[in-house]
């Protein structure tokens, strides 16, 4: 174990204790959506921390087809919750598509640990070609141009072409290549592997549209209308969720970055399962919550035999094939968020003005208004699984004391690490004010939010005066990012989440569960745009020159830190004015 394994053993030792007595004082329904939630994420979390690396490693996509694809995949994961939510809402009631979700997760997660062989990159020079060939995995990983019986590393000149190291002078190809005087080209294994890994993305995808939005519902049906305990709830939730995503970016991050692909996706696909049993088991403990709204009609049939609880079953595994052509093509996951924005949206304005009064309808605008901030926040936020993974890669010292190292992939536990740590202390606080009519309206929660990930990356910045020789910034600046980011999450997302659930009305808390993950949907499409600003070229997935790619993060982080910090202190200027829609809701 490394020092970050230890660490972490420690940390979830120490803090789940707490967390355990806290829930005690809370509706025993939660236990159940804690640890299933937690399974979940584990499952979700482990594959996602690897995903990027995955693309741009196994398969050598370059950055900005990886950090597109990227995109698509984790904004089709969000823009689905409406279709899930809805389908709750009319039809199956959470519970069963929970259920149903968590089954769909289990094959995609499984299906991700089918790897194949890998793409390798080929030189050609005078009709010659040149394999790249790679060494060791991780930190550890090298890449060398094989010529003749020996290999040979290699990096960008100042002229942008090709220099290479150790190059005996009767070699075939010149030590230095100028740029245009040779191609680079990728030739990939067998096709089957990469539409697998299409299909497993789809399963997920469509998996999270049936879970996410009504797991996140019945936690707020636990509790009655005002009930001081809400945002004490899911902030507990909130520490489950956290819990599982620390713990498998850490564990699966080292398998799948030291010991295979197929190991780091095959373990979040056996987290999935226990998700899916934790929560099958737990069902006499909702107590009811989250049935069917008409159990008869659910049962009666509309397609020959087929009833509408088994018909919706079958069209949703269908529905696999439909987001397995969409996940490929970035541009179309674009149209699909208008699309559904535009339906959900007019579907709202229309329940808001036929359906609701004037309080009702200023609560549900505080709702929308909410939800717009969120997207600015987790625009910059979600940068953690692409550009910031990236950045740890490539431009961040991975040493740890004692010799050992962690790998880029298991950076993704300082978030969810640090939420473990803060979570409890959040939850106390926020019903340690809350008693004393002391808490912080929701708008200047988000807008303080936008303020932290502001100064997270500015850290960043100036982290850069402190790189190594080989362009690298020393770890305790990503941490302290990452740390900020957690603090910025806890103000404006578990609050976010109880909002939702205490400004809506009760018609429509899916559907406005599933407009907050609208958001984070278009966030995930948005953000994908400012990853790929940070795109640096590559060869055999090893950057070509890491001063530049330095240079470049600097630059865009740069930008979005003052941004956010400029919109939050725009949105805790107007929060007076927001804290009135909520008439009363605290």
């Amino acid at each position: 174990m490394n020092l970050v394994e230890i660490v972490g053993l420690i940390i979830v030792l120490v803090t789940f204790v707490p967390v355990f007595l806290q829930m005690r004082a809370h509706p025993r329904g939660l236990f159940v959506l804690f640890f299933a939630e937690m399974w979940e994420r584990f499952s979700y979390y482990g594959m996602r921390g690897l995903l990027i690396f995955y693309l741009t490693q196994h398969f050598l996509f370059d950055d900005k087809q990886a950090q597109g694809q990227y995109a698509a995949y984790t904004s089709l994961v969000y823009l689905l919750p409406l279709v899930g939510g809805l389908l709750a809402d009319r039809f199956l009631g959470m519970r069963k598509a929970i259920a149903f979700g968590a089954l769909l997760l289990v094959a995609g997660h499984g299906a991700m640990a089918i790897e194949g062989a890998p793409a390798t990159q080929v030189l050609t020079y005078q009709g010659a070609k040149y394999e790249f060939v790679v060494h060791g995995r991780a930190d550890g990983r090298e890449v060398k141009l094989k010529v003749g019986e020996g290999e040979y590393a290699f990096g960008a000149n100042e002229a942008g072409g090709l220099e290479f190291k150790g190059l005996p002078a009767d070699a075939p190809i010149p030590a230095v290549l100028a740029k245009g005087s040779y191609e680079l080209s990728v030739v990939k294994g067998p096709k089957i592997y990469q539409d697998i890994m299409f299909l497993a993305l789809s399963f997920i995808i469509m998996g999270v549209g049936f879970l996410k939005p009504n797991i996140s519902s019945i936690v707020g049906q636990l509790y009655p209308e005002n009930d001081p305990r809400r945002d004490a709830g899911f902030t507990l939730y909130y520490y489950g969720i956290n819990l599982g995503a620390f713990v498998a970016a850490i564990v699966c991050g080292r398998l799948g970055q030291e010991v295979g692909w197929w190991a780091g996706f095959g373990l979040a696909g056996i987290g999935m399962a226990a998700g899916w049993v934790v929560f099958m088991l737990g069902k006499p403990m909702l107590e009811g919550k989250g049935e069917p709204p008409n159990p008869e009609d659910l049962a009666k049939p509309v397609f020959g035999p087929l009833n509408r609880e088994w018909l919706i079953y079958i069209l949703g595994v269908a529905g696999v094939g439909i987001i397995w052509v969409l996940v490929q093509q970035n541009a179309y996951v674009g149209a699909m968020l208008g699309l559904g924005s535009v339906c959900v949206l007019g579907y709202l304005a229309w329940f808001m003005a036929t359906k609701c009064n004037a309080i009702e309808r200023g609560r549900m605008i505080l709702a929308l208004v909410l939800i717009a901030a969120s997207v600015i926040f987790f625009v910059l936020f979600e940068q953690a699984g692409s550009s910031l993974n990236q950045f740890a890669d490539r431009n961040t010292q991975l040493s740890l004391p004692g010799g050992s190292a962690m790998t880029a992939a298991q950076t993704q536990s300082f978030n969810s690490g640090f939420i473990l740590l803060f979570a409890p202390a959040f939850a106390a606080l926020w019903a340690f004010l809350g008693r004393r009519n002391l808490d912080p309206s929701a708008p200047m929660k988000f807008s303080l939010a936008l303020m932290q990930v502001g100064i997270g990356f500015l850290i960043l910045v100036a982290g850069v005066k402190f790189a190594d020789g080989a362009y690298k910034v020393p770890l305790i600046f990503l941490a302290m990012a990452y740390m900020l980011h957690t603090t910025g999450e806890l103000f404006l997302s578990p609050v976010g989440l109880s909002q939702m659930t205490k400004l809506s009305a009760p018609a429509v808390v899916s559907t406005i569960m599933a407009v907050w993950f609208l958001a984070s949907s278009w966030a995930q499409y948005l953000g994908g745009m400012v990853a790929n600003l940070t795109a640096t070229e590559t060869v055999a997935g090893q950057v070509l020159d890491p001063k530049g790619a330095l240079e470049t993060y600097a630059s865009v982080f740069q930008t979005i830190g003052i941004w956010a910090i400029g919109l939050g202190i725009l949105l805790a200027i107007a929060s007076p004015w927001l804290k009135k829609l909520a008439h009363g809701v605290k």
